[in-house]
């Protein structure tokens, strides 16, 4: 897929639901956004300048308030990682976690991140895509607003390495069959618990406090993870 072909967005698959900031995240984000942070324009990203070093680097979208981040980071100082999220509280929180732990493989995008794929990141570019608990959409007059779909899933493959993988952790029972049924759609991806099959455990994702109280109120958690196929010659 082209640059020219990318999807075109219709709808947003998010809402800015901002609670106040705390004196100590607007902090972080006065005084480490700039050390931290991207603000993704039109031109795709140099990741080894951004990062100051080649890695293999990884995109996770969404990463709420940024603890199973920058536990990831911190277990493989390898690759590096760019997260996006929305929310301003939660990039607070996960910048002062970075100064904190002393993190140097993180950059940080409060941005949309279908855009930033769309624009700001190269074809063949990430060696792995997190998703880990998208907003679930669960009305179902909302469903298109769902970051999984057929053109984004098209999208997260054309930005993949041949061999990277494709993260996806949910809830939502019927957002994660929803998920299935976009995969086995696509011949771009394999699925490593086999086809139509949820990965027994949660591989390297940790687990967080949201996850936690979820399964506290009984909630089943479903992990999906996809390796991307070579590309045809």
């Amino acid at each position: 897929m082209t640059e020219q072909q990318a999807p075109q967005r219709a709808v947003r698959t998010f809402v800015r639901r901002e609670g106040r900031l705390t004196t100590g995240q607007q902090r972080a984000l006065d005084e480490l956004f700039p050390r931290y942070g991207v603000v993704p324009g039109t031109d795709a990203l140099d990741f080894s300048q951004l990062f100051g070093r080649t890695a293999p680097v990884v995109l996770d979208i969404g990463f709420g308030d940024g603890e199973a981040l920058a536990e990831i980071a911190a277990d493989h100082p390898e690759r590096d990682y760019l997260g996006i999220e929305v929310h301003r509280p939660g990039v607070g929180h996960l910048l002062r976690q970075l100064d904190d732990e002393g993190l140097t493989n993180v950059r940080v995008a409060a941005a949309d991140a279908i855009e930033v794929m769309r624009t700001s990141i190269r074809e063949a570019s990430l060696a792995g895509i997190q998703l880990f608990y998208p907003d679930p959409w669960p009305k179902k007059r909302h469903h298109k607003r769902r970051m999984v779909q057929p053109a984004w899933l098209e999208l997260a493959a054309s930005r993949l390495t041949d061999g990277g993988f494709l993260h996806m952790t949910t809830d939502w029972a019927d957002y994660a069959e929803h998920m299935l049924e976009v995969i086995a759609a696509s011949d771009a991806f394999d699925n490593l618990a086999g086809q139509g099959r949820y990965a027994a455990d949660a591989g390297e994702r940790p687990p967080t406090k949201f996850e936690r109280r979820g399964l506290e109120r009984g909630h089943v958690v479903h992990d999906i993870i996809l390796r991307r196929r070579e590309r045809s010659a």
